[in-house]
């Protein structure tokens, strides 16, 4: 009997063992298809950084196919993106305060939503592939235009570019740019 239980407690040990390994490489692997990246933004006393994954287009068409239009996107692949300032912002003449946001888009081929929400660290779509996001915890939308260039991108991109006093936040996939511009004032 005493041997029994031993061998039982050593399987349970070994399964919680192989599942371990197996739940790792299967997200490293999901990892390496859209990897993790972390962008910031710094000037004088401001810090913005965005923790975003960033899928490759392999030939497929992104806006209005991969990514629909009209549909709440990620902004991204993988966990929810997400937006983090030390200082508050202003975008289109909203106050974006301190903190950490999720950060969601709904494209379109001319202008896109752009929205920040307060909750964060979810995966960014729910069991029925929507968006998981509770729309009801919004702190800030706004719509910013969607330009269509000659250049192709193949990785999803988040950068920034300094402007002056301003700054934006560009987005950049496939022929598509969006541009976020925001102000902040500097002590």
């Amino acid at each position: 009997m005493k041997k029994l239980l031993i061998f039982f407690a050593v399987a349970i040990v070994l399964i919680i063992i192989l599942w371990t390994v197996v739940s790792t490489i299967r997200l490293k692997q999901t990892k390496s298809f859209s990897p993790e990246e972390v962008v910031t933004f710094a000037d004088g006393d401001l810090k913005i950084k965005v923790f975003y994954n960033r899928p490759y287009k392999k030939g497929r068409e992104i806006f209005g196919g991969l990514v629909p239009y009209g549909k709440v996107w990620r902004t991204g692949a993988n966990e929810a993106t997400v937006f983090e300032s030390n200082k508050t912002v202003t975008i289109e003449g909203k106050k974006l305060v301190p903190g950490k946001y999720s950060f969601w888009t709904v494209p379109d081929s001319t202008s896109w939503q752009i929205i920040f929400n307060a909750q964060h660290g979810q995966w960014g779509v729910n069991s029925k592939g929507e968006a998981n996001r509770d729309p009801a915890l919004d702190v800030l939308t706004i719509s910013a235009q969607a330009i269509t260039q000659e250049n192709e991108f193949e990785q999803f991109t988040i950068q920034f570019e300094k402007m002056g006093e301003d700054a934006e936040m560009v987005l950049l996939w496939d022929k598509t740019v969006v541009a976020i511009p925001f102000s902040y004032q500097l002590p």
